[in-house]
């Protein structure tokens, strides 16, 4: 049986481990999704020793940066992002290799485009994480300009209470790559000035529970276009499986 598996930690609920078991059972396929939570990415060849079998990987939260010197071949995309969340495990007589693709900005780039127009030609990132690599990544590459903004003060970026109405008009993409507004902090947003939304804003938030965020309800509030991150996550889980797949 061919075993695919999710390395992150904590991992708690896992979209993609109940996915993948639904589709394997759904389609027929022979195989099983594992959660393989390592509190040190170290630990990754203790995984690979002991199961033979092993396929593919996802990987998430705090190793998409460190897995990359496990790696044998890194992507051209994933090496311009910095991070890698897909792995395809090659076995090769005793040999194993290790292939890192990043499926994040394919799931983020296809399911933003259809919402954008003409008058989106700058877009603000929240949060500097690993994610916001790929959103950044993916936004340039389908023609907009970029800016992140941070709590604290670091090169390259604007903080939040530097945010002005005129900036707002000027960057009318916003993108959430931040925790903030996730179950069970509904109650809370990032710090913006809403009120200088109109129906030429468009809102996208990485988060998907609960499927419309504190940030997306005011921005709505204002005739803002909004979508939340389930339709990307599903996306990229696809693009896992391709990369898993491809000769």
């Amino acid at each position: 049986m061919d075993k695919y598996g999710l390395i992150g930690y904590p991992l708690g609920h896992s979209f993609s481990k109940n996915y993948f078991n639904e589709k394997f059972e759904n389609e027929g396929i022979d195989a099983k999704y594992i959660n393989f939570e390592i509190p040190h990415i170290e630990d990754l060849t203790e995984i690979l020793d002991t199961t033979p079998e092993l396929k593919g990987l996802n990987v998430t939260i705090p190793y998409k940066e460190k897995v990359i010197s496990y790696l044998d071949f890194i992507s051209p995309e994933a090496t311009a992002i910095g991070a890698v969340n897909v792995i395809k495990v090659e076995h090769k007589g005793n040999d194993v290799k290790l292939k890192g693709y990043n499926s994040d900005v394919i799931g983020f780039t296809r399911s933003i485009e259809p919402f954008l127009e003409p008058c989106h030609k700058k877009a603000l990132i929240l949060g500097t994480g690993g994610a916001s690599k790929a959103i950044n990544y993916g936004l340039k590459s389908l023609g907009l300009e970029t800016v992140y903004v941070s709590r604290f003060e670091r090169p390259g970026t604007i903080q939040y209470d530097k945010i002005t109405p005129e900036i707002i008009k000027e960057y009318n993409v916003i993108v959430n790559c931040t925790p903030v507004g996730m179950y069970p902090h509904t109650d809370e947003c990032p710090e913006l000035p809403y009120e200088a939304m109109d129906s030429h804003t468009l809102l996208y938030d990485l988060i998907y529970n609960p499927d419309e965020t504190l940030f997306m309800k005011k921005g709505k509030e204002q005739g803002a276009t909004v979508k939340n991150g389930l339709e990307m996550l599903l996306l990229q889980a696809f693009a896992s499986w391709d990369f898993w797949h491809q000769e």
